[in-house]
Order: structure tokens, then sequence, then C-alpha cells
């Protein structure tokens, strides 16, 4: 992809803050989900440190060659879960995930000593492009109806079907005017509009949203009132970190317990592994540099892993790198490794101004679900364009592809005991699988 700017390059000051900014909203709506689905008290500012701090974390490990934030894993909702579940308090439950995400780091340490010894080249020969591609590509499908949800947020759904009301047409119309503004500014746009879409499109969306909401207020119409203000009447000023609460907690912690937490995070641990590669060699096909060979796979694992136990320490959640944060990067051109690092500076200073992590917080999901829809749709687009030189005219690389694109689009979600293999997940592996197996036939090697 053409970079206007590239991984060793440093935007002038001026514009570095506005670039970062842009990052920052493109991960906020995911990063402050997890403490608030999670629920248990946990702090949204605290998570947006974490995520700030963790992403540090990993450009130090990566040698600030990998331009990526980590934000707050999804992954592991139901391993937090299980955390506050089976814990004698809310305090043990906070020192539950700290344990939990330190568990699942030392899964990606143990993984990096593997492939610093033994190499990358078998983990081309398992995943290579025929397998990586659609599976890049189902990590942005995979988030469509996500996007496509909340840009009709209100309208009842049923079947995959959306009946459309006065809500649903407020949030469509607010999500329109997002993602129209940001495919002008980056299609049509000059020089620094064209570097910012995602801040000019949400900002209008914003705009579009405050003109019902207040309208709404007016009218006493609660339909119109897509912003929810009442959120400044019980923000947070200053982040409540995970560790001070988890100290009350340790009296309670108990073998049987730990023990609970190793199973709960464990083995998701290994799924996610499985993303972080994808993630990475998407990355790789943005950016234009392999990063599992330089910095190396062993580096990323470790950024990661290290990064996630330091965030969690701090916000409760384990990080991972994040596709919209890699989406952002392709669809503006800006792969400078300053700017990512000035994002993670700022989430942290953020995180202690409670007034601005609620206005950010008060960003209706429906224009996000705007921006979203070019974010996930450039992850996607990304991932096939890694198959474009792949011999589709070749039956074994035609199923691969459609095993891992049926099985991905399709949903196929498994939970085994504690653990739930993600679509993704499951897609690559059975992807892996199937290319191995055709291999055998004597057919030409992986393209």
């Amino acid at each position: 992809m053409k970079l206007i700017y590239n991984v060793k390059d440093k935007p002038k000051f001026g514009q570095l803050l506005v670039f970062a900014f842009q990052q920052l909203l493109a991960i906020l709506a995911a990063t402050i989900a997890v403490p608030s689905i999670v629920g248990n008290g946990m702090s949204q500012s605290a998570a947006l440190f974490g995520a700030g701090i963790g992403t540090l974390v990993y450009l130090l490990f990566t040698k600030f060659r990998s331009p990526v934030f980590l934000g707050s894993s999804f992954a592991f909702l139901g391993s937090m879960f299980a955390a506050f579940a089976g814990a004698a308090s809310v305090e043990a439950g906070y020192a539950g995930i700290i344990l939990g995400a330190i568990f699942a780091g030392l899964v990606y340490v143990v993984i990096a000593l593997v492939v610093k010894f033994a190499g990358v080249q078998w983990i081309n020969k398992l995943m290579p492009p025929v397998v990586i591609g659609p599976t890049v590509a189902i990590i942005g499908l995979s988030l469509a109806g996500n996007a496509v949800g909340d840009s009709l947020k209100g309208a009842a759904a049923e079947g995959g079907v959306f009946t459309m009301n006065a809500q649903g047409w407020v949030s469509l119309c607010c999500a329109l005017v997002t993602l129209i503004v940001v495919m002008l500014c980056s299609v049509f746009g000059k020089k620094m509009m064209k570097l910012i879409p995602f801040i000019i499109g949400i900002l209008a969306g914003y705009i579009v949203a405050a003109v019902f909401t207040l309208i709404g207020i007016k009218t006493g119409n609660e339909v119109l009132q897509v912003i929810n203000f009442s959120l400044f009447k019980e923000m947070q000023w200053i982040p409540d970190f995970t560790f001070l609460t988890a100290v009350k907690g340790l009296s309670a912690i108990n073998g049987k317990y730990i023990a609970t937490i190793a199973v709960a995070y464990i083995p998701v641990a290994f799924v996610v592994f499985a993303e972080h590669i994808a993630d990475h060699k998407n990355l790789s096909s943005v950016i234009g540099s392999e990063l599992l060979e330089d910095p190396g796979l062993h580096r990323t694992l470790l950024g990661d892993g290290i990064g996630s136990m330091v965030g969690a320490l701090f916000g409760g959640c384990p990080n991972t790198t994040y596709g919209e944060s890699v989406g952002c990067v392709a669809i503006t051109g800006n792969a400078s490794i300053v700017t990512i690092l000035t994002t993670a500076i700022m989430a942290i200073v953020i995180s202690f101004f409670g007034p601005f992590v609620t206005f950010l917080s008060t960003i209706p999901s429906c224009v996000m679900g705007g921006v979203c829809i070019t974010l996930y749709g450039f992850i996607a687009v990304s991932g096939l364009k890694m198959i474009q030189n792949v011999d589709l005219g070749d039956n074994r690389n035609l199923f691969v592809v459609s095993v891992i694109l049926i099985c991905g689009i399709g949903g196929m979600s498994l939970k085994i005991g504690q653990v739930t293999l993600t679509e993704i997940a499951c897609a690559l592996i059975l992807g892996i699988v199937v290319n191995l197996l055709l291999s055998k036939k004597g057919s030409k090697t992986a393209e």
C-alpha cells in the first residue's frame, strides 16, 4: 500500500498530535468497552492507561518497528468473567484478572523462546499466503456485523434483518454522514485533510448526533437523544488502577482459585497467538516489511505478552494488537512509529482527565459504526490482496481458501469447556489442516 509516512518518518509536531488523536479515536470505543462489559467497577480510564503502557512496552520490545496500538482484548472476556465468578470477593476477582494476564503473558513468553531458537520458517510453511490471506480477511469480515449493528443502533433486529424505526433512522443518518465524510476526505482531500479523515468524519457525525440530541431534549423525544450527556454526572476524574483494588483481595487467593484462573486464561492465550500472527502478517503487507522476520516474531510475542501483563496490572484487561489501528494506518497511509508512540503517551495522559475521557465515551456507537465500516473493510480487503497472486485454478488452493472463508464468515465458533475458539481461530486451524492434508497429495506447494 502507498504510504505517506513510512515507519521511520517523523511528522511535524503539530501534525503528530492530530495523527495520534486520530489513532486514539480509532481504538477508543473497543478499548473502553471491555471494562464496561465485564463490570464489577472496572475503570475505563484505567483500561485506557493500561493500553497506553502496554503499547509502550510493545514498542520497546519490537525496537520501534511495528506501528500498531495495543488495546483491551475481547478474546479474554470469558476468562475475566470466570475470574470474578470464582472469586471470594470483588477484590479477589481483581487479583485474579491480574494473575490471569500473567499466565497468558507467560504463554507468549514461552512461545517466543521457542520461536527464537526454532526460527519462523516453520510458521511460514504452516501458514503460507493461501492460508493467512483469507484468515486476515475473516478478521475484518467477522467484525462486519458489529459495524452494521452499531450503524443501525436502535432498529429492531430479527433473523439478521433490521426493521427500521425512528431510532434506527437517526442512527443510520449519523453513521452515513460519518462514513461519507471519511470517504470523501480520504479520496478527495488535500494534504492534511487526507491524513485525518477519521477525525473529520467523527466530528461531522458527532455534530449531526448532537443536533438530533438537542432537538430530542427540547421536545422530550428520547428517540432522538443519541448522545448520552448524563455520563458527565458520573465521570471518573482519575484512573482507578486495578492493582490498588487487587491488593485487598490477595489474602483470599488459594490454590483452587489459581487453578481456575490458569484454566480460564492459558488456553485462550494459544488461540490469541494465532490471531497475533494474522494481525502481524496483515500489518506487514500494509507497511511492506515482514515483521515476523524483522524485528522478529519472538519480539512481537514478547511485546504483546509482557505488554498484556503490564496493561492488566493497571487496567485489568489483557491487551492485543488492534485491527482498528492497522486499518487506520492503511487508510491514512501513516505508518509512522512516532505516531503510535505519541498515541500511547496521549492515552496515558488523557486517562487522568475525567471530563475528556467522558467526552470521548459520549461519541455515539452509530458514529463509530460509520467509521468501523471502513476500518473493518480495509482489514478484509488487505487479506484478500494477499491471495491475489495465489493460483486459485489449483483446486488445492481453492479448497483451502473456501474452507477458511466459509467457516469464518459462517461464524464457526466453538466452546470447549472453559475455552472458546473464535471463528478466526477455527477458520485458521481448519485452513492449516486442509492445506497440510492436500499437500500430501503431491500437488505443488503452497503459493
